[in-house]
């Protein structure tokens, strides 16, 4: 899979490589290069950028379907 540096000495990581590796956007990564002198990359677990967004990992958990109106009712209501 050749890619191509940037300017900026960046490569875009391939599709297949990224969700091998679970890779989402914003995730740490680590390099190495090891004794044959390949670079090796891995998920950088040890960060604390590494951990799941909190309101990511209950989006779309809802069991109750608001329609807006009724939604906007409750949240201006005095109660």
């Amino acid at each position: 899979m050749p890619t191509t540096l940037s300017v900026k000495g960046q490569v875009t990581i391939p599709k297949q490589i990224r969700d091998a590796l679970g890779l989402m956007p914003g995730m740490p990564v680590d390099f190495a290069v090891n004794p044959e002198g390949e670079v090796v990359i891995h998920r950088a677990l040890g960060s604390s950028k590494s951990k799941p967004d909190r309101f990511e990992a209950v989006r779309g958990t809802a069991d109750i379907k608001w329609r807006t109106q009724d939604l906007m009712v409750l949240l201006r209501s005095e109660a």
